[in-house]
């Protein structure tokens, strides 16, 4: 391996064997029984959603506070319990709760502050740091994988997450090995770099065989009338009830209103470093290089620090696009940075197609599951309306044109090709 002095992955909590996944498996359950009442109804959230009792039970809590979280996993699980219990709450009614409780608003807010992660469910929270498997099981294998904490209690939930987490565990070699192109770019080492971006093409396609399994077992309509709804966030949702956003009562009369975006895959910082690397220009989404103010440059702000560190330095330091305009015979090099680019690309086309059949096509339907509501977050994905950029009327979980949008990335990503 050719080593790069810019980068040290251990000082932005990145695993060589993991990549943006913890070192360990993320913990089980809070060590201390002092946080048994959140645990407590973790573990049986799917069922308090379906009974109407999880609001009345949140409300019953008690505030506890951080004194007792004393490792980073421990933060961690904490953090993911009240993300699942702040989404829970606010979308589990009839009607959202726009008024967030200090049992669940004074210890996310610490928790979150720690982590250096907005107070919500975010991809972290749901899928990072979400997941278990028996002891010498490969997690690059999604039928090995299993959820910590659900909404739903579905398998189809469970799928949903794991093909990520399945994702993120295979896409630990691409990051040592985009650090590898890096410094052989800067060496003037040509063959080594042709050989390399080569080998992030055979890696995305393979995780892209894996997205693919995403129909295995998730039904559609499960996805976007069960669980989807617990996905949205607080942002962009006045048509569903949240025009202000959600009040994170601290106590005291003390307090703030916060809008957040939903958990979305857009938060992995996985996905980002392909786009950093190959030099991939997202202009059209707002995401003009080095100070884009974009849908995808806000999503790092939903990343752990950490990693939103890495992604930072390694937009200092990513040479390969600049290298490649720069040498114009080697014939070769170009073609295996086109490959790797055409890879990317493809990788986003099927997650057009996933969301059309996840998203598009049951908001046609209109029609929810036997014995199920509509959920208003559910409605507020179609709450704008038709436009000639947005002929669908649909939008993704923080408020972006669904379809305009990814079309929008992949055809960036297409236009960075030499």
């Amino acid at each position: 391996m050719i080593q790069s002095a810019e980068i040290n992955l251990e000082d932005f909590a990145i695993s060589p064997d993991h990549g943006f996944l913890p070192g360990g498996l993320p913990l089980q359950q809070l060590p201390s029984s002092y946080y048994a009442p959140w645990e407590n109804l973790a573990v049986r959230l799917p069922t308090l959603i379906q009974t109407g009792e999880i609001r009345s039970l949140v409300d019953n809590l008690p505030i506890l506070t951080t004194e007792w979280l004393q490792t980073e996993p421990e933060w961690r699980r904490a953090y993911s319990i009240l993300g699942f219990l702040t989404h829970a709450y606010i979308w589990g009614g009839e009607k959202p709760q726009d008024i967030l409780p200090p049992c669940i608003s004074r210890p996310l807010l610490e928790i979150s502050a720690h982590l250096g992660l907005p107070p919500c469910a975010t991809y972290a929270a749901l899928t990072l740091w979400n997941y278990t498997t028996v002891p010498e099981a490969d997690i690059t294998e999604p039928d090995n994988l299993s959820l910590l904490t659900s909404f739903t209690g579905t398998k189809d939930e469970e799928w949903f997450i794991v093909i990520s987490v399945a994702i993120e565990a295979k896409g630990a070699r691409i990051i040592s090995l985009m650090l590898d192109a890096i410094a052989a770019a800067a060496a003037n080492d040509i063959p080594r770099l042709t050989a390399l971006l080569y080998r992030f093409t055979d890696i995305l396609e393979d995780l892209n065989s894996t997205l693919r399994r995403m129909y295995e077992k998730n039904q559609p309509d499960v996805f976007f009338h069960q669980l989807r709804p617990f996905l949205a966030g607080s942002k962009n949702m006045s048509a569903a009830g949240l025009p202000n956003g959600v009040y994170y009562d601290i106590g005291e009369g003390k307090g703030d209103w916060h809008q957040y975006s939903g958990g979305s895959n857009a938060q992995s910082s996985l996905i980002q470093t392909f786009d950093i690397f190959l030099g991939v220009n997202h202009s059209a989404t707002g995401d003009v290089k080095p100070a884009g103010t974009g849908y995808i440059q806000e999503m790092r702000k939903y990343m752990p620090a950490p990693h939103r560190n890495f992604l930072k330095t390694l937009s200092v330091i990513s040479n390969i696009r600049e290298y490649i305009l720069s040498s114009p015979t080697e014939q070769a090099l170009k073609e295996s940075y086109n490959a790797a680019v055409l890879s990317l690309s493809s990788f986003r086309d099927t997650h057009i197609q996933i969301v059309s059949r996840y998203i598009i096509k049951p908001a046609r339907n209109g029609v929810p599951l036997k014995n199920e509501k509509v959920n208003l977050a559910t409605a507020s994905t179609q709450m704008k309306g038709l436009d000639d950029k947005n002929a669908t009327g649909l939008y993704g979980t923080g408020g972006t044109s669904l379809i305009p949008f990814l079309k929008q990335t992949r055809d960036d990503t297409k236009a960075a090709t030499c």
